[in-house]
């Protein structure tokens, strides 16, 4: 079986950088769709939050710690907390929040 992870890694390389690199080459025109243009503004934010919102919650020792934490963090960045202070509130709040629940 050890012979087919390089077959495997080429083939992975090849699917990524087609990918990536066929839109640059197929769409060669700005793209005038109103409802295009808004999904892709949209596209880089929604990968962000469907990789991290799970981790949130996961990462924690306590599940109820990690929401908890989320929670928190969404209502102090919608009050104009930095991303630095957002971070350090989720962070302190999980470890205060583990501290009591364990």
């Amino acid at each position: 079986m050890q012979h087919n992870t390089l077959l495997y890694i080429v083939v992975m390389s090849a699917v990524t950088l087609s990918v990536k690199i066929l839109p640059l080459t197929l769409i060669r025109r700005p793209i005038k769709s109103r409802f295009i243009r808004s999904f892709l503004y949209y596209v880089p934010y929604v990968t962000l939050a469907v990789m991290t919102f799970p981790a949130i919650v996961q990462a924690t020792d306590v599940p109820l710690a990690g929401a908890i934490a989320l929670a928190v963090g969404i209502a102090a960045a919608w009050f104009g907390a930095s991303l630095f202070q957002v971070a350090a509130i989720c962070c302190a709040l999980v470890f205060v929040v583990e501290l009591i629940v364990i």
